[in-house]
């Protein structure tokens, strides 16, 4: 037995080492495999699928679909809603090319789809049509399978291929819980929350507040025009029009359309190279449009447009000089306040209801109930009276130029406040022997009398032998252009300023020598109202002009926009166009003094009040047609409100537009107080004493 025995490991040492160095082996073995692996589909991705890739990368592309923005709402100007939008949720498919597919005969050359694309279409539009009719409003109208396969539009014909197509709008809270649920059954379906325009059911001032009417009929316009060239030279998501969204297209919807709008939201649609939708990659939502709150007292408007449609059957029925005016068929009225120059009031009747442009088109009967009517006759020279007859809405002022004549002879030195002029009852005027007659209306001879009484009485001899003939003997033909400064300086035959959209400018015809004759016919003529024909907003500015002494100010129809939370982002107040500082006060004292026409309508009002009324007549088809116009403002001494009102084919001025006038004055004075005091402030609501309620009974009184 050897005493140096070498001893044995511990068998579990030995084992333990021989598993640490196979797993060492396993774990390099793995790592070199998957590190092969790894070599060879680098490989393969470079060299044979790497030129595939490339090309799929290339052909990617996405488009930005908009989402039309909730447009902002129209307020009267204590706050009634006059246009605004209610939210709906409209059920929208982005097609793929499954549905879409295309064959073309190679014998006709006719494009049709698919049949397996045909007939994936048409059982989806079976589908939808079933869904609808079952969880859809049961009182709306149907839609049928080819009502729906029109709106897929599988032949571009409408859209492009990537774009959302609008199956149908206003779905009920079935449908929305139902296609939300089965979403997955649908290809490309989204549910859009957009909105549908509503206006006032009262049609309160329709043609002023305007209307809307879906963006690719309304690129005719200069607004839309720049908009499209926009859109094609910088494509900014937010700011691209959709065709089928609503866009203002006239009155305040035009004029503040930007501001209403707000700003589209839009989706991002990656398309393939067919320019089909592959997958919406995000979603941008809208901003709501702002608020514009207007002028126009909602109860003054409605008693206006009230006063005008009641005048014109007291018209119609009761005899007015021995006859009646069945041929008055139209009115206009616009009360504008003096100090701030807020148009309280603008009617041009009769109106009509503007919700039936919210569908976006309409039928021909439908059209021809109010294409007399859509436009808004106190800026627009529209057809007027009877149907056919030639006559328009902007009329010859008759006598209510007479104050600014008698103006314009002061500050030029024609004659003084107490000048004193012998009426004969008629004036003449051109080369002796070939005199042309003037004669006052009914042929009065008023006598002795001074500026002031000139214009009460309305003498067209005064005006003619005193204005027309001296202004042209101080300047001959040059006269001409010294008339139409005083003119545009008053704001007839030049913009009002307000804003409004195809605002007219009126018609000088003073300028036309040869029509006239004559510089000396047309000063003459022009003299007392018979050679210039504006608007009814352009009278109202004129007469606050008159009122304010010279200071033209703007017509304000909106006094202030504001945000979706209610904050104010602008504010529009009184605003001075022009100012005209050349006239003595003792001119103004004569003029304001000569401002008291007769009129029995205002037989008990309760202020002194400066007033004109007129006679303009005009010949139409043939016929002299009597025209009433009437101009005033009150209080005389702290003038608050100018009022205009033209009735077409009324006859004279004070048996006619002048009642209308009362009624626009008595509605002021209830709702903010002629002497500052609203009426109704001191009857505790009690809508019984409203003056302007009184009754319908119109004319002489």
């Amino acid at each position: 037995m050897s005493f140096f025995r070498k001893q044995a490991s511990p068998p579990d040492e030995t084992n333990s080492k021989s598993s640490i160095g196979l797993r060492l082996n396993v774990f390099f073995f793995s790592t070199f495999v998957i590190f092969c692996v790894i070599i060879i589909r680098l490989a393969v991705l470079q060299f044979v699928e790497g030129p595939t890739l490339t090309e799929v990368e290339t052909s990617r592309d996405t488009k930005n679909v908009p989402l039309a923005s909730m447009r902002g709402v129209i307020y009267a100007a204590e706050g009634e809603k006059l246009a605004y939008s209610t939210p709906v949720q409209s059920l929208y498919i982005t097609l793929n090319k499954e549905y879409t597919a295309k064959q073309t005969d190679k014998m006709t050359g006719k494009t049709t789809l698919t049949p397996e694309a045909k007939a994936k279409s048409d059982a989806l539009a079976a589908k939808l049509v079933a869904d609808f009719n079952k969880y859809g409003d049961p009182k709306a109208e149907k839609m049928t399978q080819e009502d729906v396969i029109e709106a897929l539009d599988l032949y571009f014909r409408k859209s492009l291929g990537f774009m959302a197509r609008r199956i149908k709008a206003d779905l009920t809270t079935q449908e929305v819980a139902y296609f939300m649920e089965h979403k997955g059954e649908y290809p490309g379906l989204e549910i859009v929350e957009e909105s549908i325009r509503h206006y006032d059911k009262d049609t309160v001032a329709v043609q002023t507040i305007g209307y809307i009417k879906p963006f690719k009929s309304a690129n005719s316009l200069n607004i839309y025009k720049n908009i499209l060239n926009a859109m094609k030279n910088n494509p900014e998501p937010g700011l691209t029009y959709k065709d089928d969204e609503f866009v203002g297209f006239d009155g305040l919807e035009l004029q503040y359309q930007r501001e209403l709008r707000g700003q589209n939201g839009y989706q991002e649609i990656s398309v393939n190279p067919q320019n089909m939708a592959e997958k919406i990659e995000r979603v941008v939502p809208p901003v709501k449009g702002n608020d514009v709150w207007t002028t126009i007292n909602k109860n003054i408007q409605m008693k206006t447009e009230q006063a005008i449609m009641d005048q014109i059957k007291w018209l119609h029925s009761n005899s007015v000089q021995g006859k009646t005016h069945p041929n008055a068929l139209t009115g206009y009225a616009v009360a504008m306040e003096v100090d701030t120059g807020n148009i309280v009031s603008m009617a041009s009747m009769p109106d009509y209801d503007t919700n039936i442009w919210t569908s976006g088109s309409l039928s021909t009967d439908v059209w021809n109930s109010i294409m007399d009517n859509y436009q808004n006759g106190t800026i627009n020279p529209i057809s007027s009276g009877t149907s056919g007859n030639g006559l328009r809405s902007v009329l010859l002022l008759g006598s209510t130029i007479k104050p600014l004549s008698v103006l314009v002879g002061l500050n030029e030195g024609l004659f003084t406040p107490s000048t004193y002029y012998q009426d004969r009852g008629f004036a003449t005027f051109g080369k002796t022997g070939h005199e042309t007659k003037v004669r006052n209306s009914g042929g009065h001879v008023y006598g002795s009398m001074d500026p002031s009484k000139a214009i009460q009485k309305s003498s067209n001899a005064f005006m003619v032998d005193m204005i027309g003939k001296r202004l042209y003997d101080k300047h001959k033909s040059k006269g001409v252009d010294v008339w139409d400064k005083y003119m545009k300086e008053f704001g007839l035959g030049v913009s009002t300023g307000s804003g409004l959209p195809n605002e007219f400018l009126g018609q000088i015809n003073y300028t036309n020598i040869e029509a006239a004759g004559s510089a000396q016919a047309a000063l003459v003529y022009a003299s007392f109202g018979q050679q210039g024909s504006y608007t009814v907003l352009q009278l109202a500015q004129y007469v606050a002009t008159l009122a304010n002494e010279g200071e033209r100010i703007k017509p304000q129809l909106v006094s202030k926009i504001t945000d979706a939370d209610g904050k104010v982002v602008k504010e529009l107040g009184r605003e001075v166009l022009d100012e005209v500082t050349a006239f003595d006060k003792s001119y103004w004292n004569e003029i304001q003094q000569g401002m008291r026409s007769e009129v029995s309508a205002f037989s008990d009002f309760p202020y002194d009040f400066a007033r004109k009324t007129g006679t303009s007549q005009q010949v139409a088809k043939g016929q002299i047609r009597d025209n009433g116009v009437f101009i005033a403002y009150a209080p005389r001494n702290n003038p608050k409100l100018a009022v205009a009102v033209v009735i077409p084919e009324g006859g004279f001025g004070s048996q006619s537009a002048a009642p209308v006038a009362r009624k626009i004055f008595d509605a002021y004075d209830w709702e903010y107080g002629l002497d500052g005091v609203p009426k109704k402030s001191l009857q505790s609501g009690n809508n019984a004493n409203d003056p302007a309620n009184e009754g319908t009974t119109t004319g002489t009184q």
